[in-house]
């Protein structure tokens, strides 16, 4: 008897975490412009994307995941990555598959250029309708074959107002020795070299080595200012307050100053990157149709709203920015009027040769 007793408990043990694991998100009614069928049911989708970078259910959201896989019955497994390079890295030598990616624009340009993206029939995929015609016809994919623009933005600088006297507008202010040991730089090469780029006045896409060589200098004296590198780690520096300043894409300040309403953000006068990601499929893809609908989905005018207001990124959906109920709304960091547009540079897909130079140049950096 007593060790029926003894399973009697476990079992029901099981049987109450089981239901507070169904209970832990409360799905939503929600309104969907395409059909979506169960076709697919019981398929795995593998999607491979930035931290950070989806709503996810968290303080009563949309689980986009979570709620594709309620309506088509297929297995989001969702991975995440910190940078293009780490994502091409991964799928150019680690021998992982995906059947989703949402890499940057001169990443996608690359991977066309290597034959490492299958096409894509926008004709297939009713939301396209949404997609703004500013992010069509881009130059890393000008036919619109291979990408489904995801969201868009710019590198600015993050600032502590309790930390720091003045408003940072130049890239100059990680440089500066007033700051040591208070500020963050990039931890990738392309971002890091950027700020030094624009700071110096050459062009981030430059083919010339001798400007990747005076960047890289500029790196090196400024390493002895910096408390350290980082990418993700950015958050928990300057939400508690542990760093002063950091260079980062708009969208991500918008969710620190959430936590941190002490925090604030500038464009820096000598300029700055722009960026679209995008949502691509890789040849590595097993499951395409799942992709196809999942890509449908993100364009869903109350997906894409849920994904706009949590991430904090420009949409380049125009179901979105025309909602007057969009919480960023005329945000002017978002959607900043022509008149105070700051100077802007898209990063081309460079030769092998100049990436591989920047790319040593920046381990010397690193090293230095």
């Amino acid at each position: 008897m007593k060790k029926i007793f003894q399973i009697s408990i476990v079992f029901i043990l099981i049987l109450s975490l089981f239901s507070l694991c169904s209970c832990g998100y409360e799905y939503f009614d929600l309104e969907l412009d395409a059909d979506y069928t169960n076709n697919l049911q019981g398929t795995v989708l593998n999607v491979y994307n930035w931290g950070e970078y989806i709503s996810d259910g968290s303080e009563g959201t949309i689980d986009v995941n979570k709620e594709f896989e309620k309506i088509t019955g297929i297995k989001v497994n969702y991975s995440t990555f910190e940078s293009n390079e780490t994502m091409y890295s991964q799928l150019r030598t680690a021998g992982v598959s995906y059947d989703l990616i949402i890499p940057s624009d001169y990443m996608i340009d690359r991977m066309i250029s290597e034959e490492m993206l299958l096409p894509i029939d926008v004709n297939r995929i009713s939301n396209y309708k949404n997609v703004d015609e500013a992010y069509k016809n881009l130059y890393f994919d000008p036919e619109n074959k291979y990408s489904v623009p995801y969201n868009v933005g710019m590198v600015g600088i993050i600032y502590n107002t309790k930390m720091v006297d003045e408003i940072p507008d130049s890239w100059s202010v990680f440089w500066d020795s007033k700051y040591k040991n208070q500020t963050l730089m990039f931890s990738n090469p392309r971002d890091a070299f950027m700020t030094a780029q624009f700071l110096s006045g050459v062009s981030v896409n430059s083919t010339n080595k001798a400007d990747w060589d005076k960047a890289a200098d500029l790196l090196k004296s400024q390493k002895s200012n910096l408390q350290s590198y980082v990418m993700d780690e950015v958050y928990g520096k300057m939400e508690t307050g542990e760093a002063a300043i950091a260079p980062y894409y708009s969208g991500d300040y918008l969710t620190m100053y959430d936590v941190n309403p002490d925090l604030a953000f500038v464009y820096p006068k000598e300029g700055t990157n722009i960026f679209v990601d995008s949502v691509c499929i890789p040849k590595c893809c097993q499951n395409y149709e799942a992709a196809m609908l999942y890509i449908n989905f993100l364009l869903e005018p109350e997906i894409a709203l849920a994904n706009a207001e949590y991430i904090g990124y420009a949409s380049p959906n125009t179901a979105v920015i025309n909602n007057t109920d969009y919480c960023y709304y005329g945000n002017e960091i978002l959607y900043p009027k022509e008149e105070n547009m700051p100077k802007t540079e898209y990063y081309r897909n460079l030769s092998d040769d100049i990436r591989y130079y920047y790319e040593n140049l920046w381990i010397d950096v690193k090293l230095y």
